[in-house]
């Protein structure tokens, strides 16, 4: 048996390819839009993709199991579970409770662990050649390395309404009478790691045990003792901010993602004729810069996207492709780079991009202004805004300041002041800067805080320690 993690690093997002050698055949779990890394890896071991499947409907990534399938022609498989409102609405095999996937001496059944959501599955996979037991779980947003998939997203980012409550009792269970039967030995491997907003304490490795888990996470002590009030009470505390776009991801899952089919190379762009298209408002430019250098001068009105670990979870952030029809202009060295960042862009369905420029010569710039710690003081700002994750604030923020993380900001400009000035902050100024560039683009007065909350904590330290 061959068995595969693919892992991106930007979304914290993990999918497997699992293969049986002596049929040639394998199946992809959970994969993303992006799919030339599951062909080359099916490729190199001689494999032909014969079945792609997914856990559930994901809310942080589009799925790439449409695209797969109709690249390689594998069979979709995809939850029967959940009840009426949480059915797919594209073709493939529906899978239930004990339901197999079959390649050669490997099987791969189906459990259905609801809690993160309604129709999640949970995989267990036996290689045949070894064993009759299975010995590998695949345990999507389920379970975690020491942590669990978190059972509010639904009325964070779906519409839900007090959904959380029923999820966790609907976890607990699952743990219960599912993951807790299952032989110490088995492998964990979960389809997130530490990073990801699915849950609040995702460890950094990249599997886990039934055992290891029972014994040490957090958990643990809770279904020990089958206190179920004392395991939803703390499952539910201290959940991070779910990104707004996450409703988009659901929505567009549950749908079917449009698929993209070969995508031509994209190819850089003249730059008179981007400067037209920016003057008549036909396009939108993403500086792909850190924020440090976009300080220094930028195109006017464009969007700060950093290239580098978080493409796809800032873009997210920033750009709405169901309200943005704009195409991309995506600032990048060369060729090969704007097409990483093309790649990842597509795995949160921004898809419209229409090539790149290498540098801003020739194109209308402005430079994105800042305020020292040590003038904010009585500065006349009509809001001070903290883009960082609702613990990050609740440890400690500037007094005064409203929180609205940034990937929920462009979505609840309602509570930003249509007049004035905001000041936005986060922890070293890279989501700032993000978030700053999006409110400008939307037509606010904003000034960023040089150096976030790291400079101003270190400003506010220096003048305690004087004054004494």
């Amino acid at each position: 048996m061959l068995f595969e993690r693919i892992y991106d690093d930007d979304l914290a997002q993990a999918s497997y390819l699992v293969g049986c050698q002596a049929k040639g055949e394998a199946v992809v779990v959970d994969g993303r839009r992006d799919i030339a890394v599951y062909q080359e890896l099916a490729k190199r071991n001689g494999l032909k993709i014969v079945a792609v499947t997914e856990t559930h409907i994901h809310a942080d990534y589009l799925s790439g199991t449409r695209e797969l399938a109709a690249a390689t022609g594998a069979t979709i498989y995809v939850s029967g579970e959940g009840g009426p409102d949480w059915q797919y609405g594209f073709g493939g095999e529906r899978l239930y409770d004990g339901g197999k996937i079959t390649m050669g001496n490997i099987s791969i059944r189906a459990v259905h662990t609801p809690g993160h959501t309604p129709e999640h599955l949970s995989f267990l996979v036996t290689d045949g050649a070894f064993s009759d037991q299975p010995g590998y779980l695949l345990s999507g947003d389920f379970v975690f390395s020491g942590d669990l998939g978190r059972p509010d997203l639904l009325d964070e980012a779906a519409g839900g309404t007090d959904t959380r409550f029923v999820g966790a009792t609907q976890l607990f269970a699952s743990l219960r009478d599912k993951f807790l039967t299952l032989p110490d030995y088995v492998q964990v491997h979960p389809a997130h790691g530490a990073g990801s907003s699915c849950g609040k304490a995702l460890g950094a490795v990249p599997s886990s045990t039934v055992g290891y888990e029972r014994r040490f996470a957090w958990w643990g002590k809770y279904l020990a003792s089958n206190d179920e009030q004392g395991f939803i009470d703390e499952l539910l505390e201290g959940q991070p901010d779910a990104h707004s776009y996450f409703a988009r991801m659901k929505r567009e899952n549950r749908e079917g993602p449009a698929i993209l089919g070969r995508r031509a190379p994209l190819t850089e762009l003249d730059r008179a004729e981007v400067a037209q298209d920016l003057a008549e408002g036909k396009a939108t430019f993403v500086d792909t810069r850190p924020n440090g250098a976009v300080h220094k001068g930028t195109v006017a009105r464009s969007l700060n996207v950093p290239a580098g670990k978080s493409v796809a979870s800032y873009a997210a952030w920033v750009v709405n492709p169901e309200t943005d029809k704009n195409p991309l202009v995506l600032l990048a060295p060369d060729q090969a780079a704007a097409q990483v960042m093309w790649d990842h862009l597509v795995r949160v369905g921004i898809d419209n991009v229409a090539g790149y420029v290498t540098g801003m010569e020739g194109l209308p710039t402005s430079t994105p202004k800042l305020i020292r710690p040590a003038d904010l003081t009585g500065f006349d700002a009509a809001m001070v805004l903290d883009v960082r994750n609702r613990s990050e604030h609740t440890a400690g923020h500037i007094p005064g300041s409203h929180h609205l993380s940034g990937g929920r900001a462009m979505w609840h400009l309602d509570e930003v002041p249509g007049e004035g000035t905001i000041v936005t902050y986060c922890q070293s100024g890279a989501r700032s800067s993000v978030a700053a560039s999006a409110l400008r683009r939307a037509g606010y007065d904003v000034v960023e805080l040089a150096g976030s909350y790291a400079a101003w904590t270190a400003w506010r330290q220096t003048r305690e320690s004087v004054s004494s």
